[in-house]
Formats: structure tokens, sequence, C-alpha cells
């Protein structure tokens, strides 16, 4: 089950990061200022923090496979519809339909490793969970390479036409190798949840999930409201927008009043308001990509704009960042030490930081590239520690649902790296706009490192049995 776990856990990795290298080109091809091609960024980030969390919970309710299917079946429709958009909106239509598709792979693929592991009566799943962690890590940097080649091959439509196949292929593998669930989802057991008694003659250790009692609607729909309204706000705060935060903060009580009464809510705020190492986990997750897409984005467009290289020469500078991550990731990997990388990764996020303060457009291109390999390392080993810390905290009965808010937790890093962005690179992106987002993003790191730090719950975590 590992090849399609990790080509549909990709898509998204591998769109998010494309795109950076994409911007100056389609904003140059459809007559777009960055202030609008933002949008084709902000979209796929809205979808996707919003859908993760919403089909990790049908996933833990109704099984992974049929979600998996439908999801990356949705990439191949938006690659299309990207690849022959002829305006700016059809294209950012086509990114949020990209976004919604890409959000079923990832939970489904924890789900399936939780459900292994109860069968298995192995708990401590370290290659597959790296496995995940390395190939969205290693794609994510590799992202901006591999769309610069592609825009260089073919134009920036290809970047969008190469989702086709890469759909196909989690199609096929998919159908032929995910377990199948007609009746009932195979869900792991957990203390508190109501599990049917079944035959356990083959001696795996999956028992039936009891059918669903029916699915949180209006809490979804709240929770959409909460991170679409303080999303939006956060691509672009002006004092003319107060009306989003409020929206949000409307939203968001009316959503933990509802979540606190109903028997299935769609995120249990009980159970979630009492794990405080999995909310700081959740927080460590956002700090970390704040910074690191920070870093993506801002730092290639102001190679492209501020340094004056092409897409494609821009994205070759980038690959150090690849090749770092990569290495990093294959070193550490199976070594359930999260405390101690994040603690490096938060440390080696601060170097990076300072030396991107002593930039400047005419920098040897050698520098540019130690800049990427520096921050290729945070890349390599914190989103591992933060998403084997999960593993550990979360409701096995709720792996999915977890999963997915890391993801949103991820991506909530994301809006608020691409409003910084926004806000420093007003005039394009000048080597002035580049020192005052590493200072942003030196601050990031920072306090980072101090949640890191401050956590006890860290240095406790172990295997816990199935």
């Amino acid at each position: 089950m590992i090849a399609p776990m990790v080509l549909g856990s990709v898509l998204n990795p591998v769109n998010s990061s494309m795109i950076a290298v994409a911007l100056v080109p389609i904003g140059s091809a459809l007559g777009a200022p960055p202030s609008q091609t933002a949008w084709l960024v902000s979209g796929l980030y809205l979808a996707t923090a919003v859908g993760q969390p919403v089909i990790g919970r049908l996933v833990d309710m109704f099984g992974p496979r049929r979600l998996y299917l439908i999801g990356t079946a949705m990439v191949g429709v938006a690659g299309l519809l990207g690849s022959l958009a002829p305006s700016l909106g059809a294209l950012v239509a086509a990114r949020v339909l990209l976004g919604f598709g890409t959000s079923a792979a990832y939970p489904a693929a924890m789900h399936l490793t939780r459900s292994e592991a109860e069968r298995t009566g192995r708990d401590s799943p370290a290659g597959v969970l790296t496995a995940l962690a390395v190939s969205a890590q290693t794609v994510s940097v590799i992202g901006p390479t591999l769309g610069g080649l592609l825009i260089g091959l073919g134009g920036w439509r290809t970047i969008f036409l190469v989702n086709v196949p890469l759909s196909l292929a989690c199609l096929v593998l998919g159908a032929l190798r995910l377990p199948k669930a007609p009746k009932l989802a195979r869900a792991p057991k957990s203390v508190g949840v109501a599990e049917a008694k079944g035959d356990r003659g083959d001696g795996a250790g999956d028992v039936p999930a009891p059918v669903a009692r029916g699915i949180d609607l209006p809490g979804m729909a709240l929770f959409a409201a909460l991170l679409v309204a303080l999303m939006v706000f956060l691509m672009k705060p002006r004092a003319e927008d107060w009306y989003l935060p409020v929206i949000a903060l409307l939203a968001g009580a009316a959503f933990a009043r509802r979540e606190l009464r109903v028997p299935e809510p769609f995120i249990d705020l009980r159970v979630l308001g009492g794990n405080g190492p999995l909310l700081a986990t959740f927080l460590r997750q956002f700090l970390n990509y704040t910074t690191a897409y920070a870093f993506l984005y801002g730092f290639t467009q102001w190679l492209e704009e501020g340094r004056g290289l092409h897409a494609a020469a821009a994205g070759l500078v980038l690959l150090p960042l690849s090749l770092s991550g990569l290495l990093v990731s294959a070193i550490t990997g199976r070594r359930e030490a999260v405390l101690g990388k994040l603690v490096v990764g938060s440390l080696v996020q601060i170097a990076g930081c300072v030396v991107m303060l002593t930039l400047q457009a005419g920098s040897a291109m050698w520098l540019l590239a130690a800049v990427g390999a520096l921050m290729g390392v945070p890349q390599g080993l914190n989103g591992l520690a933060n998403q084997n810390a999960l593993y550990r905290q979360a409701d096995p009965a709720r792996i999915a649902s977890a999963a997915g808010l890391l993801r949103t937790f991820m991506y909530l890093g994301a809006m608020a790296a691409s409003a910084a962005d926004a806000a420093f690179f007003t005039h394009g992106a000048d080597t002035g706009g580049l020192h005052h987002l590493s200072l942003f993003m030196l601050a990031g790191a920072v306090l980072l490192l101090a949640v890191t730090v401050i956590d006890r719950s860290l240095g406790t975590l172990t295997p816990r049995k199935a």
C-alpha cells in the first residue's frame, strides 16, 4: 500500500511548490500583477486548509479507499482544466479544485498506517511515517526546480498538465492496492469508541467500526467559514476589511458551541482541548511552515526580480535546498528523536535567516545556493518530527482528522507567509523587501525554538502498544 499512499500524499506539496517559479510567467502571460497572481497560492491553500480536516473526518468514518480515489480523480480534472484555462479567474478556480482533490490522500495514508499498526501489532511504523514525510518534504523542495524545468520545456501550463498522469497513476495504484471497505470502514481501536464484535480468525487486528451516526455538516460549514474569513484577511490585512476577523470570531464561537453539544462532532473539542501536547504540535507546525514558505515563495521571487534570474535558473539555484532536505531526512528519518530534530531544525532556520540579511542584488551564485542548502536542513527535520509527534499524541480513532488538522496548520503557515510576502514586496521583490521578510522569518524561527524547548512532553514520547 505504500506506493499509492506516498504518491497521493505528494500531490499537494508538488503543486504547492511548483507554482513558486510560475507566478511571474503567469502574470506576464495573463497581464496580472503580483497582488492577483497571489490568489493562485491562496486559493489552493484555502481549499486545502478546509478540505484536509473535513475529508480526514470522512476517512475516519467511511474508510480511506473511496475518499482517496475520488480525491485523486479530482486532481486530474483540475490539472486538465488548469492547462486549458483562458484567464486568471479560471486558473484560480482550477487551483481551488486541485486543493480539494489533494486533500484526501494524506489523511487516508495516516489512517491506513494506524490501521496496519493495529492489525500487525507493530506500533512503531517509522519506515512508513518516514516515507510519507520524506516524500512530501523532498517534493516540496524539488518542486521549484521541477517547475522551472517544466516551464522551460513547455511553458507554465505544463505545471498543471503534469497532474493528469499523476492522477491516473494514483487511480490505478489505489484501485489495485488499497483495501476495500464495502460495508463498514476499518478503524483502529481506541478507548471510549464503540467497536463491533467480529471474527478475528484471520489474526488481523482490524475491527470494523460502527456505521457513522451522521455527518456534522453544520460543524464543517462553520469551520469552513472560520478558516475562509481568517485566511482571506491574512492574505491582505487592511483596516477596511475589519469585518473579516469579526466573521471569523463569530463563526469560531458558533463552531465551538456546536461541537461541545453534539454527540458526534466534526472536531471533538473536549478531547482536543485536553490534549495540550497535540495543540503545541499544531502551533509548531504553523510556525515552522510560516518560515519555510516565506522563504520558498519570497526568496524565489527575489531571485527572479531582485536578482534577475530566469525561472529555470531560479529553480536550479534552489536545487541545493532539495538535496540537503533529502539528505537530512534520509539520515535521520528512522529515528523518533522528536525533540532533538525540532531543536536542531529551529536553530538552523535561525542561522539561515541571519545569512539572508546579508544578501544583495549582486551576491554570488554560490552564496545563494548555500542559503538554499542551509534552509533545506530544517525542511528535512521539522515536518517529520511534528508528524511523528502527532502519531503518538492523537486519538487513534481520529488519526485521519488529526492528520488533516496538522496539514491545515501547515497551510495556515503558508497563508501567513503569503501575506508577509505581499506586505514586504509591495513594490516588487527587491532586496530591501527581502531583508524585512528575513527579519519576519527570524522572529518565527526564534518562537519555534522557544515553543519546542518549553514543551516537556516531547522528551517523553514513546511508542505505545497496538
